[in-house]
């Protein structure tokens, strides 16, 4: 539209007013592909948990949008070189990094599209989205892939130990949820960032805001990430798709979206995944999987039924966790057990009311990049080295747990 005005600002909970920072990047947010985000939670299932957790995904990536803006800013104050054209694809990448999530975000990966992660289909339709743009979106998928070797911070900046997404994540979820732990101070961290040698690093005066960064990370993930009820209603959803799946295959009718009922009812992988496909995948969303449920507690199926009305009503199953596997015996008590209170007849089912897994919490992964210390005297160190607090270089180990969930 001739004369339209994008310069548009957004009032957002946790940072105040936020401004869309250019006119494609403006065009990217309208599109499609992006408003459907505004269908998809962040945080699945969370909240079943806390009731305040129904932030979506839209919301998540404008507030990474606005840390990327306030990052940009200051690497140039401090000196640093980004073209206008480098920081405008650093935006649109770190826009565009979530924009592959499916219906409830981490919940149903891999269960639509087998042994494909978001950020694969993030690339796929990044890549859509250059071909309709013609090609103004290149330099933002090298940033996104990592591949822009001329100035690595800026993949850094996005996709590191301590990027755009991660802090407003943290900041965002501990909003909504009410969780106070994962309150970071992400200005001040921002305003400590510098670049040495092509990478991203941290000034040594903020070397205090990293560690209260990880130690934040650290809290949320056990008090809300991998929360046990949450991860009961995740895996009390996965069970109904299984079966929902089983179906499909065997040629029930499952009366639910097209879209759906095309995932569901095909082993859709990779190899796969055309535009078509991928047009497809862009329109489902939370709604769809709800209403499914809806239609499928009337089902003729006595899993998929009793499993379906189970989720509409939240009542979750319980669940159990410890440090070591479960014995095949602890779970055939738990199926037998099932079997009984859901009155179902045939053995092979009771699988379906009782699910393992494991939980893994690790904070921080020196070797995929880690978080660099900026001396005074020039010199660079890894956090957990330039730390005093003893602790912090614990965060580096990964912490296991294993869960069985299961009905009383």
């Amino acid at each position: 539209m001739v004369g339209f005005n994008k310069n548009k600002i957004i009032n957002d909970p946790v940072y105040g007013f936020l401004t869309i920072p250019s006119a494609l990047v403006f065009d990217i947010i309208q599109h499609p592909y992006f408003q459907r985000l505004r269908r998809i939670r962040q945080l699945g299932l969370t909240e079943l948990v806390y009731p305040g957790a129904t932030h979506t995904r839209f919301h998540h990536a404008l507030g990474a949008l606005n840390l990327m803006v306030r990052a940009i800013d200051v690497l140039k104050s401090k000196g640093v070189e980004i073209t206008e054209t480098e920081a405008e694809a650093a935006y649109l990448a770190i826009l565009l990094h979530d924009v592959g999530h499916g219906p409830f975000s981490h919940t149903l990966e891999h269960t639509l599209i087998k042994g494909v992660n978001h950020e694969k289909i993030s690339g796929w339709m990044m890549q859509k989205l250059n071909r309709e743009t013609g090609g103004k979106l290149d330099l933002a998928i090298e940033i996104f892939n990592g591949t822009y070797l001329q100035k690595p911070f800026l993949g850094q900046l996005i996709s590191g130990e301590l990027d755009m997404d991660r802090l407003d994540y943290l900041l965002r979820d501990s909003f909504y949820t009410g969780v106070s732990e994962g309150v970071v101070g992400a200005e001040r961290i921002i305003h400590m960032l510098n670049v040495q040698d092509g990478n991203l690093v941290v000034e040594e005066k903020g070397i205090y805001s990293v560690e209260k960064f990880l130690i934040a990370r650290r809290l949320m993930y056990w008090q809300v990430y991998l929360h046990k009820t949450a991860v009961a209603a995740d895996e009390l959803l996965l069970s109904i798709l299984k079966r929902a799946r089983v179906l499909a295959a065997d040629g029930h009718h499952l009366g639910s979206y097209h879209p759906l009922v095309h995932f569901l009812g095909n082993e859709i992988g990779e190899k796969d995944f055309d535009d078509e496909a991928l047009d497809l995948y862009a329109e489902l969303d939370d709604n769809d999987i709800m209403n499914a449920l809806k239609t499928w507690k009337c089902h003729e199926d006595v899993v998929l039924s009793k499993l379906s009305q189970c989720m509409l009503e939240r009542r979750l199953p319980k669940i159990f966790i410890k440090s070591t596997p479960f014995s095949e015996d602890e779970i055939t008590e738990q199926e037998t057990i099932a079997k009984d209170r859901f009155d179902i007849a045939d053995e092979g089912l009771a699988s379906y009311f009782v699910r393992t897994g494991i939980l893994e919490n690790h904070t921080y992964k020196s070797e995929s990049g880690g978080i660099w210390i900026l001396r005074k005297n020039g010199s660079v160190q890894d956090v957990t080295e330039a730390s005093d607090n003893y602790n912090l270089a614990a965060l580096k180990e990964t912490v296991t747990k294993y869960y069985l969930t299961y009905w009383k």
